[in-house]
């Protein structure tokens, strides 16, 4: 008897603290009161000269009254039938899906009502996580509270999403049928249901074979149901769609645009970007319509379609950091994964200038001269490293600063950082405002680091902008629904953040990959672009088994594309190694169009001298090439080349080499 007394009080005492902690939760969801939403309230987009970015017909107020009953139907028959009948939880649903959670001990199963859904969809984001599912229930308590069924019904009708850019059954219904919501028929209302589980899965326009299952699947519910009669039931199932080829041109434009536009809303005013989205806000942007188109133009007409080859491509206004164009990949419809802002690659030889900076600040000028020829590195006393020039090629001689870069010498790259120490490279690029961690390698100027896009040209654009800090950006306004300015943009503060003296001096040297006076052992590395390009440009290229890359600027915009495969698949064919520089070529003409030649401008402690591109020194009337370079004062050469003259004598072997080499000599 003390024991079941025991057990009972135990029973009671449990039953109680459990009720008052449900009361007490329960309690708190009611003070903190109704969570906002926005029914039929899209977020509007518009361009850098106000206009409407992919402007839609269908901004007026949602009504639940102007969907066909048979999308209600055979939505929540498939999704939450219970869904009038409970407050927010289907607790059948979530027994099993707990059981099976703690037997695998991930958080797999889930048995989410239309409310959950909801409330995830419009306030959380979609990670598995004990928090997120906590927040969930909170909100879920929360709308079913304060909103009726029918408020919540609209809700999700109109934020729920149908893929290839159609968020709401309205969208979705005039995407894949070409009409209104309120006149889809059975068969049809059936097909849409079925996507929001898993919309590129289940659309008829990725596999037409897998939406009819899924539909013949919410026919038969809907029947079981006693939602349709037997005779409704098959006339739907006997409806063949002839589905034609989707016009998705308007919904997917700018599409990874877009998306990053959200991301950088959300941050701006603390929400997520789903409930940016559907949140009735006015965002004013940076994009250049005409621009954007002209880059997806490119796009299609280079990226082959039976290729898995990708590409990401991103324009900034140098002097503000705003981004006035940005391809995510080849196809929005096919992936929403945005290359350009989240794919991190080897960055190859456009890791260079960062290295040639660190080499600018530790006594290097544009005619240090360093010998290109095969060379071993002792890293340690068990470690050596054997780096190549492209396709074999050396100058088997000492090449000038000036030069290396403009061929992309690796060997004078990688003397250039173990002299200096790979980590005040590492360092001399957080000045860069490159934030990813970098491997302390004698291979990084090589490219061995993995740098997404995005930070990579705004890193290029900071030398574009003479020094001056750029952060690249997608906002300038945002609006709420009232019209009230919730966020204005203030103007850059002109941040020098590198030595403008240094930066100039790298910038004449970056045009140089343009300039044939400096062809050596091989030809510059923009050669095969040159012509195309009408404005004066800066620039650098990158190569790797993997990525392919072209970046470079001007004082008014900075543009940077990469190509390669998701899957880091090498890259086989000459055409593959060459279209990041082809792209960017037309993609820097159409920004620079109708735009006259712009210059940097040469601030103070600079000189110039005219120099033999290959000696390094002052040239002379018997130099066949000469070509105007910049030093900073007080470092150019003072000596003349004497390489060409018809009096010269033959230079002592250890005058062709100057102390770094002498240096490298004595390591290796």
């Amino acid at each position: 008897m003390r024991f079941i007394r025991k057990s009972l009080k135990l029973c009671f005492w449990g039953g109680l603290s459990i009720s008052i902690a449900i009361a007490i939760f329960l309690g708190t969801c009611y003070i903190m009161g109704p969570p906002s939403i926005e029914l039929g309230a899209a977020t509007t987009f518009y361009d850098n000269e106000g206009d409407l970015l992919s402007p839609k017909e269908n901004h007026e107020t949602f009504q639940l009254d102007n969907v066909s009953p048979y999308i209600i139907d055979a939505t929540i028959i498939i999704e939450d039938r219970h869904f009038y009948n409970h407050h927010g939880f289907d607790y059948r649903g979530i027994g099993r899906a707990v059981l099976k959670n703690v037997k695998t001990r991930h958080l797999k199963e889930g048995a989410s009502t239309i409310t959950q859904q909801y409330a995830r969809n419009l306030y959380l984001t979609h990670e598995k996580t004990w928090l997120r599912k906590l927040k969930e229930a909170i909100y879920t308590i929360r709308l079913e509270m304060f909103y009726s069924k029918e408020d919540i019904l609209t809700g999700y009708l109109h934020a729920i999403y149908y893929g290839h850019g159609a968020y709401g059954i309205e969208e979705a219904s005039q995407l894949y049928f070409n009409k209104q919501a309120e006149d889809i028929t059975l068969a049809e209302a059936a097909m849409l249901a079925g996507i929001p589980k898993g919309p590129t899965y289940y659309s008829p326009f990725n596999d037409e074979e897998k939406a009819k299952k899924r539909q013949e699947l919410i026919l038969n519910e809907m029947l079981q149901a006693d939602l349709i009669t037997q005779a409704e039931y098959y006339e739907a199932k006997k409806v063949t769609f002839e589905f034609d080829e989707p016009d998705l041109k308007q919904d997917i434009f700018a599409g990874h645009f877009k998306d990053t536009v959200l991301e950088e809303a959300a941050t701006l005013i603390h929400g997520n970007d789903k409930q940016m989205l559907s949140g009735n806000y006015h965002i004013y942007t940076t994009l250049d319509s005409d621009y954007q188109r002209q880059l997806e133009t490119l796009v299609t007409e280079h990226m082959k379609d039976d290729s898995d080859l990708e590409l990401g491509v991103l324009s900034i206004e140098s002097n503000t950091g705003a981004i006035t164009g940005l391809i995510g990949g080849k196809s929005y419809e096919s992936s929403t994964f945005n290359r350009v802002t989240d794919a991190k690659r080897m960055v190859g030889s456009t890791f260079k200038p960062f290295v040639y900076y660190a080499a600018l600040e530790n006594g290097y000028t544009p005619s240090t001269m360093l010998l290109s020829e095969p060379t071993t590195f002792e890293i340690n006393d068990h470690e050596t490293y054997e780096p190549q020039n492209y396709n074999g090629y050396y100058a088997h001689k000492p090449i000038s600063l000036a030069q290396a870069l403009a061929l992309s010498d690796n060997i004078y790259a990688v003397k250039t950082n173990l002299f200096l120490n790979t980590e005040k490279v590492i360092q001399t690029t957080k000045q860069f405002n490159i934030t990813e961690e970098l491997p302390n390698v004698p291979s990084l100027p090589l490219g061995s680091a993995s740098i997404p896009l995005f930070e990579m040209v705004q890193a290029y654009s900071i030398l574009a902008n003479e020094g001056k800090n750029v952060q690249a950006h997608t906002i300038t306004k945002i609006e709420n629904s009232a019209g009230e300015i919730i966020y204005s943009r203030k103007p850059s503060q002109d941040e020098q953040i590198l030595d403008p003296a240094k930066t100039f001096v790298l910038n004449y040297l970056m045009m140089g990959m343009f300039d044939r006076r400096l062809n050596g052992y091989m030809d510059v590395t923009g050669a095969s672009i040159i012509d195309q390009l009408t404005h004066t440009y800066a620039g650098k290229s990158g190569t790797t088994d993997t990525d392919n890359w072209m970046i470079g600027y001007s004082p008014l915009i900075t543009t940077g594309v990469w190509t390669g495969f998701d899957d880091n698949r090498p890259l086989q064919k000459a055409s593959e190694k060459s279209l990041a520089k082809q792209i960017w070529a037309q993609a820097i003409e159409s920004a620079h169009e109708d735009k006259e030649d712009a210059s940097f401008e040469v601030p103070p402690g600079i000189e110039k001298a005219i120099i033999d591109p290959q000696t390094g020194l002052l040239a002379t009337s018997d130099c066949p090439i000469r070509r105007a370079t910049y030093f900073e004062t007080g470092t150019a050469p003072t000596e003349y080349c004497t390489e060409h003259s018809s009096h010269k004598t033959e230079p002592k072997k250890q005058q062709e080499k100057n102390l770094f080499d002498r240096l490298f000599e004595l390591i290796n």
